[in-house]
């Protein structure tokens, strides 16, 4: 498909080339148009229809829409506006410079703007600053024929029309879906067939906890109310799809130690990604001269037996490995509201028995390893204790620390893989020559 419309772009044959282009999905539409320069794009992007055009700019980046803004004439711009929700709008214009924003302000009509306005006026992380404000509103008094027949008359203009809220003076008293209505004799009453005990959110909500309880109750559509119960808009599954992808992203930088990036990887720069990486990168090297310090302090153990050392590297990886994989447990189950707080002791009860069936069957095998190369009793013995002490430790501080984290108001991910490793690389060492240590001076 995309060497067809780049052949029929060169060829000039526009009018093919709009009939192809309308058979693209808009989400394809858009990467499409990111592969063309900017005067392609833009004649590529006047041929689209008004409704496919204003759906596929949805789908681009922020990048993109600003190029094709700056290309747009006045008529242009207000046509997509025209056919853009608000909470899509307001996503594009929290990414554009000031002169584009102005520019699209006033490009729409007093109504939309207001309501831009006033979604931009909730904190950034509330479930106000990602609702929309297009949903459909009934009254209990109509009768089921009347309610089809609203929904009709203005569910073009909203961004879901599937469920369907009942306020009353503006407070939310029940919601309805589609398939009630059309199930239900058309005259009854949408008061009868209503659900009355309906989960909200409010709008100072968090974005994140908002979309968790959309995951849970397999909501299409959350509605969102203001303290005095009033209805003031609703969240889409798109745009909490969107919040608990921008989340999985943090915490996967966060989880490699990293902070995290806004833009894809490409479209950041070098500078901006040497920048986020060096920080937690210079914590780590400094913490890791602790492994080196405690290394010195063992030196006459090395002397007495060399062979000593060439266990270290796997000690300490076994320890990290260890802490790593409770790490990401509990992590995970913190962010799906598995584990709370008050599930510290049941966490490491739990991880302590894991811990000694692993460090056993583990310091088994590598005892007779040992022993079958080294033919070393005290050698065997001392690395079957280390690997059970430091396999236990690892388990145990891997459950531990994302706990305490979130009891602090810190983020879990913030506990992962690097800064677990980097301590369990320090208590390894002392663990592995306390003992043997203890072994030489028996012997």
């Amino acid at each position: 498909m995309k060497e067809r419309i780049t052949q029929l772009l060169e060829e000039k044959k526009l009018a093919e080339l709009r009939e192809e282009l309308q058979k693209i999905n808009p989400a394809d539409l858009a990467i499409l148009l990111e592969d063309m320069d900017e005067k392609e794009r833009l004649l590529v992007y006047r041929l689209l229809p008004k409704e496919l055009a204003a759906d596929t700019f949805a789908f681009m980046e922020s990048d993109m829409q600003e190029g094709l803004i700056n290309g747009f004439t006045d008529r242009e711009l207000r046509d997509v506006l025209e056919q853009t929700f608000v909470d899509d709008a307001v996503d594009m214009i929290e990414e554009m410079p000031a002169n584009v924003i102005n520019r699209i302000l006033r490009s729409t009509d007093r109504e939309t703007r207001d309501a831009i306005n006033q979604i931009l006026n909730y904190p950034k992380d509330s479930a106000g600053s990602i609702m929309t404000i297009e949903y459909v509103k009934l009254s209990r008094y109509l009768t089921v024929a009347d309610a089809i027949s609203r929904i009709r008359r203005v569910g073009t203009d909203k961004e879901t029309i599937y469920t369907c809220y009942v306020t009353e003076y503006r407070k939310l008293i029940g919601m309805v879906t589609v398939k009630d209505l059309l199930l239900a004799e058309d005259d009854e009453l949408v008061e009868d067939i209503m659900e009355t005990n309906v989960i909200t959110v409010n709008t100072h909500d968090d974005k994140e906890d908002v979309a968790k309880q959309m995951s849970k109750y397999d909501f299409m559509a959350m509605p969102v109310v203001d303290d005095e119960g009033r209805l003031v808009g609703i969240v889409t599954f798109d745009d909490a799809l969107d919040v608990l992808e921008e989340e999985t992203t943090e915490d996967f930088s966060k989880l490699a130690a990293m902070s995290p990036n806004e833009d894809s990887y490409f479209k950041t720069s070098v500078p901006v990604h040497a920048k986020n990486r060096i920080g937690w990168l210079l914590v780590l090297m400094l913490s890791a001269t602790l492994s080196g310090s405690v290394l010195r302090h063992y030196e006459a153990a090395f002397q007495a037996i060399p062979l000593l050392v060439s266990f270290i590297p796997m000690l300490m990886g076994i320890g990290g490995n260890c802490g790593s994989q409770t790490s990401t447990l509990v992590i995970r189950g913190l962010a799906l509201d598995e584990i709370h707080i008050g599930d510290f002791f049941r966490i490491i009860w739990k991880e302590l028995r894991i811990a000694l069936i692993v460090s056993v069957v583990l310091a088994i095998v590598n005892g007779i390893r040992i022993q079958l190369t080294y033919h070393d009793m005290t050698i065997s013995l001392i690395i079957a204790l280390s690997m059970v002490g430091i396999v236990i430790l690892g388990k145990l501080v891997g459950g531990m620390l994302p706990i305490v984290a979130k009891s602090l108001k810190l983020d879990p991910a913030l506990m992962a893989t690097p800064l677990i490793t980097t301590i369990l690389d320090t208590c390894s060492i002392l663990i592995y020559f306390g003992i043997a240590t203890h072994f030489l001076a028996l012997t």
